[in-house]
This record gives C-alpha cells, sequence and structure tokens, in this order.
C-alpha cells in the first residue's frame, strides 16, 4: 500500500523545481560578483590635507572616463570663482597681520582692500564685475605681489596664483573651466568618495579620504581589502605649517603620519605607492632660494645626493638633490622596519600635469598587479 501522505502534488513539484532554479541563478550571481570582486584593485588614497589626493582622482576621471561633462563643469564655476575670492581675501588680509607688514605699493588701492574684506564673510556671493574689477587691480599691485611671494608665513590655497592670473577668464559670463582649471579648483574633501575605472579590461576603484586631521579616523572604514595604499606627499611644503594648528611643519606632518600607517598593525602586509607631489612647485622654491630646506631640516645639510639618483634631463642639480633628500626621509621610515611583508615604492609626481601621471599611473600597474596576486595568494 502506497505512503499516501508523502506523495507530493504536481504543483508542489514544479513550485520546488522553479525553487532551486531560483537558487541556482542567485548562486551563479554571487559566485559573479565574488569574482568581480576579486579581479578589482582597490586603492587607497592617504595623505595629509591639501596634498594633491582629489587632483589624482580628477585625473583618473580626465585618462579613464571620460573626463568631466559640460553640466560638471558649469556646476565647478562657482566654486573656481570662490577660489579667486578666497585667494584675493587671504593675500589682502596678510598684508597688515605679517610681520613685518606688508605695505601697498599704490596707496590709493586701499579702498579696494576695504572693499574685498567687507565681501570677505559672504556665502552667498553673486560675484558681480564689480569684485573682479577690485581683484584685478589688486593683484597687480607690487605690493599685493610682495605678501604673496611670503605666503609660506600664512595659509594660502596651492591655485591662489593659477587663478588670480586668470581672473579675466573666470569672471567672463559664458566662462567655461578647462581642464586645467577642474584639476586646480581646490574645494575641501570631506568624507570618502570613490571612483571606478578601468584600464585595460582591468577594474580599479580608487578611494579618496580628507586628509585634515579629523578626517583621519574615517579612514580605517577603508582599509578592508585593499590591494594598495597611494600615500600622497606635498614635496613643497617643507617650509609651511599645517591649517590646524598653524605650528606643525607640513613635511614633519606627513612624515609622521606615513610612520603611523607604514608600522600599522592592521597594514603590515599592504604595500604603499608613493607620490611625492607637486615636484613642479618644489623646483620652484628651491630655484627662487627663499626659503632654504636647511632651515626646516637641518639634516639636509649633510645629505648626499645616492648614486642611484637619477635627474630628470636639464634638471638642475639643487632641484634634484632636495627631491631625492624628501624621498630618502620617507624610505629611512619604509626600510626601518622593514619586515619583507610590504614594499614602499617612491615616484615623483605633479599632479596637475595629466602626462605625467598618465606615465606614472602606468608604471604602478604592474606594482599593483602583483600585489593584487600576492592579496589572493595567486603568488
Amino acid at each position: 500500500m502506497g505512503c499516501l501522505g508523502n506523495s507530493k502534488t504536481e504543483d508542489q513539484r514544479i513550485d520546488e523545481k522553479a525553487q532551486r532554479e531560483a537558487n541556482k541563478k542567485i548562486e551563479k550571481q554571487l559566485q559573479k560578483e565574488r569574482q568581480a570582486y576579486k579581479a578589482t584593485h582597490r586603492l587607497l588614497l592617504l595623505g595629509a590635507g591639501e596634498s594633491g589626493k582629489s587632483t589624482i582622482v580628477k585625473q583618473m576621471r580626465i585618462l579613464h572616463v571620460n573626463g568631466f561633462n559640460a553640466e560638471e563643469k558649469k556646476q565647478k564655476i562657482q566654486d573656481i570663482r570662490k577660489n579667486v575670492k578666497d585667494a584675493i581675501v587671504t593675500i589682502v588680509s596678510a598684508m597688515s597681520t605679517l610681520i613685518p607688514p606688508v605695505p601697498l605699493a599704490n596707496p590709493e588701492n586701499q579702498f579696494r582692500i576695504e572693499y574685498i574684506k567687507s565681501i570677505a564673510p559672504l556665502s552667498d556671493f553673486d560675484y558681480p564685475q564689480e569684485f573682479f574689477d577690485h581683484a584685478k587691480k589688486l593683484w597687480d599691485d607690487e605690493g599685493v605681489k610682495a605678501c604673496f611671494e611670503r605666503s609660506n608665513e600664512y595659509q594660502l590655497i596651492d591655485c591662489a596664483q593659477y587663478f588670480l592670473d586668470r581672473i579675466d577668464s573666470v569672471r567672463q559670463s559664458d566662462y567655461t573651466p578647462t581642464d586645467q582649471d577642474l584639476l586646480r579648483c581646490r574645494v575641501l574633501t570631506s568624507g570618502i568618495f570613490e571612483t571606478r575605472f578601468q584600464v585595460d579590461k582591468v577594474n580599479f576603484h580608487m578611494f579618496d579620504v580628507g586628509g585634515q586631521r579629523d578626517e583621519r579616523r574615517k579612514w580605517i572604514q577603508c582599509f578592508n581589502d585593499v590591494t594598495a595604499i597611494i600615500f600622497v606627499v606635498a614635496s613643497s611644503s617643507y617650509n609651511m605649517v599645517i591649517r590646524e594648528d598653524n605650528n606643525t611643519n607640513r613635511l614633519r606632518e606627513a612624515l609622521d603620519l606615513f610612520r603611523s600607517i607604514w608600522n600599522n598593525r592592521w597594514l603590515r602586509t599592504i604595500s604603499v605607492i608613493l607620490f611625492l607631489n607637486k615636484q613642479d612647485m618644489l623646483a620652484e622654491k628651491v630655484l627662487a632660494g627663499k626659503s632654504k630646506i636647511e632651515d626646516y631640516f637641518p639634516e639636509y645639510a649633510r645629505y648626499t645626493i645616492p648614486n642611484e639618483a637619477t635627474p630628470e634631463p636639464g634638471e638642475d642639480p639643487r632641484v634634484t638633490r632636495a627631491k631625492f633628500f624628501i624621498r630618502d626621509e620617507f624610505l629611512r621610515i619604509s626600510t626601518a622596519s622593514g619586515d619583507g611583508r610590504h614594499y614602499c615604492y617612491p615616484h615623483f609626481t605633479c599632479a596637475v600635469d595629466t602626462e605625467n601621471i598618465r606615465r606614472v599611473f602606468n608604471d604602478c600597474r604592474d606594482i599593483i598587479q602583483r600585489m593584487h596576486l600576492r592579496q589572493y595568494e595567486l603568488l
């Protein structure tokens, strides 16, 4: 006699079959996602504030994600004009606070300074032509230029000169920012931004995290499953202090930060690609001769260039010595506790130079690929 209690209806069998097929589909999709995740190179951009991390991300967009569309460029106009305002406000405000103070070359421009100071606190500002007239006249004043030359004594955005030199373009009603304008534009990074791109069918996810001190607690969220860290340094900041306390030397802050990342127990197996950035500004400062590295880093007086150092064609020996000294300060940290589980790969970069970043990133791809294979124990 058959066990009728165990028999299944035709409908039940159809349902179960459909369920099995659905489960198979889900499992297949999950497997596909796991493979895609494993095949993705995750790069974490770290470094102190204003080192150029966000500019590197913008370069990846220009090089590998079709750049910026017309709408995105339009949205940046206000940020660029704000850079002009912040720059001229900062410079003219510093003229009276520096010791010794810096006078105007043309005292008749004093009323322009009063105007600039009066609009300084306005956050909702519509940038009338009157503003650009005053900013341009002040920027042409030799006293204002002299104050700009002392910008290491106060906090000034890097793009100040770039945009103040371009006031006539930026003020136009039909102004459209160029790629270089977008690269130079300074907006404080707060939070974590992810950029996805593909190079030769290889997927990259790049995470940009704010570099100011109060942003760094967010970094730990990004450490999970990172292929490599790209640590970005403002090489030209050897004579500057950080915004947060107006006291700590920026380059020393970067060295301390690098040391804490290099020795972090959670990161002992993650190698670091070191971008010694702002090489153009470093060269400018060294050749100007006003701020000597040995005044901030006394050990520079005893430094000799290592034999393996290869200068760029036509590079001034003073620039070569300066950039390799800064490189070696970081390498001293990475070699002091080298346990063979992670390595430091230094590169000299200029984040606003698209060709330089294209070349450097191409050089880094083999390193990143090796790190990725090691990450999943395929090497």
